[in-house]
């Protein structure tokens, strides 16, 4: 078995990079959410789901942003 070791920033680097990637990926796959069905208060799913993403990105973008910042120095 091949172990591969990388440096800690080049994960925290690839774990924000899934952070702004995972939510792209979930609303250009419309074929996956493109249904009337289940509702949210009469409202259909195809417009709730991207509604839901928009405090989804935003908490996306906040870890990216906190795994890519570098520590305050003294």
């Amino acid at each position: 078995m091949v172990r591969i070791v990388l440096p800690h920033h080049v994960w925290r680097r690839v774990a924000a990079g899934a952070c702004l990637v995972a939510p792209v990926v979930a609303l250009l796959w419309v074929p996956w959410y493109a249904q009337d069905r289940p509702e949210l208060a009469g409202v259909p799913f195809f417009y709730w789901y991207q509604l839901a993403w928009v405090p989804g990105c935003s908490l996306a973008m906040l870890a990216a942003y906190l795994l890519t910042r570098r520590p305050h120095e003294p």
